[in-house]
């Protein structure tokens, strides 16, 4: 990552970091001008600055949902690790389009790959906190295709590798699921097509993806059983329209479009160092890795979580069985789900 005139930070309201970065040289050829990544921090630092994990956060993620993972009885104990959740660009909080002025201005906001993303969490890590190696390198979804690409750009500085519900190249079936998603965005009269953005705050398009969304991050078990009466809901059309299209209706169409470009052009061997090599990308990882699929997860399939750990040495994997699906991976509403991750990781850690 080339980046100018950075330093400057912020504190949110919750406690968050607000760090400039300046000017940054994205992985397209763009740039990226007055870059800012909002990270929260837990714990402390030790002496040897070798305690350090970080979380990137997920599609339309911010670090608020990922704050369960840390705590004494969680995943990540604050007295004994330096956490680091860190906000992807154009989750909203991070640069994304709807806080950017030149976007405001008409300017197109460009593509920011996983492969972005890393190399500006680990200036960040090196930059703002001194951090070189990474104890461990933890994500969800699109949080671990992050993560992936941390520790094979960075063999050398990431000690664990924990990928959930994630892959570390976008499968060309996940990539047909995000189109369904961008489709049902871009036919919101809002949308704008030649410009490639929203003129004005779409009427339908948010709680349409929200619909959507709901019958690929769950599993056909899930609504079998009927799990949703667990989050409260007493009808099937109860659960769609408040608990899905209410979540969705809190998001920024054009952050989500950006989210889903980055989605789809997530692959650890897409870059120079590779040349599209999967398997070598993959061979270059020397932390040792858990990968946690889950069994009924419908785009990050488990086959293809089995097939890219052929190619790494030190690899655990441990499946979630759960109705959850995709959502199994990040269980803030299914604790079964939750006590697994947590004695997984925790036992991996130890080691």
């Amino acid at each position: 990552m080339k980046s100018s005139d950075p330093g400057a930070t912020a504190l949110g309201e919750d406690g968050a970091l607000h760090l400039s970065l300046g000017r940054i040289g994205l992985q397209s050829g763009a740039v990226l001008d007055d870059a800012v990544m909002v990270v929260k921090t837990f714990g402390d630092l030790n002496a040897r600055r070798d305690n350090a994990v970080v979380i990137p956060t997920s599609f339309g993620a911010s670090h608020r949902d990922f704050e369960w993972m840390v705590g004494r009885e969680s995943l990540f104990d604050p007295m004994h690790h330096f956490v680091v959740i860190a906000n992807l660009f154009g989750n909203g909080l991070s640069s994304s389009p709807s806080n950017s002025a030149a976007f405001a201005a008409g300017g197109r906001f460009p593509l920011v790959t996983a492969y972005d993303n890393a190399l500006a969490q680990k200036y960040v890590l090196e930059r703002f906190f001194g951090i070189r190696r990474i104890a461990v390198a933890m994500g969800w979804s699109m949080g671990g295709q992050v993560a992936w690409h941390l520790a094979s750009l960075f063999p050398n500085d990431v000690a664990h590798l924990i990928a959930v519900c994630a892959t570390a190249k976008t499968s060309a079936h996940n990539h047909v699921f995000l189109e369904g998603a961008r489709a049902v965005l871009q036919t919101d009269s809002a949308y704008d097509a030649e410009a490639g953005r929203f003129v004005r705050a779409p009427e339908r398009a948010l709680p349409a993806l929200g619909r959507f969304y709901a019958g690929w991050a769950l599993s056909h078990a899930f609504y079998r059983s009927e799990c949703w009466r667990s989050l409260g809901c007493d009808s099937l059309e109860g659960f769609l329209k408040g608990y899905w299209e209410t979540a969705f209706a809190e998001k920024h169409a054009d952050d989500l479009l950006s989210h889903i470009a980055t989605w789809q052009a997530a692959d650890i061997a897409a870059n120079e160092r590779h040349r599209g090599d999967l398997g070598k990308a993959i061979e270059a990882v020397r932390a040792r890795v858990l990968l946690l699929p889950a069994g009924s997860d419908l785009y990050f399939r488990e086959a293809d979580v089995r097939a890219e750990a052929t190619h790494l040495g030190d690899v655990q994997i441990a499946t979630l069985e759960s109705p959850w699906g995709h959502r199994a991976g990040n269980p803030v509403k299914s604790p079964s789900d939750r006590d697994f991750i947590r004695a997984r990781v925790r036992d991996f850690i130890s080691c």
